[in-house]
């Protein structure tokens, strides 16, 4: 289910993360919204695809004060085994990546709609609710 209804908590998804940190007026209201309603929550993977999206110590320490206001949720036991389910049911069929069904266990493990533009990634996962906040 996609929605575009993005005022609700939810897990933010990295491409919305990227969007801020470039300056992208939706994505930075989106976000200020988010901290107003509660905090802005993302998955330890979207914050590892951050840091290896930087490309130098300056960029590192922007990332590092950015993320300083973040609440950043782990992988655990029950979120990598969800993660093996969805690689195993959506591999094949729709081409699901490591990362992109870590994202989506964490928001289901942690009973969260996902925040993201790239809807198309996560629309094959029925239980998953997707929300395209701009």
């Amino acid at each position: 289910m996609v929605s575009s209804i993005g005022n609700a908590l939810g897990l933010t998804d990295t491409d919305i993360l990227i969007d801020a940190m470039h300056g992208v007026a939706d994505a930075a209201g989106f976000l200020a919204a988010q901290y107003a309603a509660g905090g802005v929550w993302i998955s330890i993977v979207s914050a590892m695809e951050l840091t290896i999206g930087c490309r130098n110590a300056t960029e590192s320490k922007k990332l590092q004060k950015f993320l300083q206001r973040i609440t950043i949720l782990p992988i655990d036991t029950a979120t990598s085994d969800l993660t093996y389910q969805l690689v195993q049911s959506f591999f094949l069929s729709h081409g699901l990546l490591i990362p992109d069904a870590l994202i989506a266990a964490t928001a289901l493990k942690n009973g969260l709609p996902l925040h993201t533009k790239n809807t198309r990634h996560f629309q094959m996962i029925p239980q998953l609710n997707l929300v395209r906040p701009y």
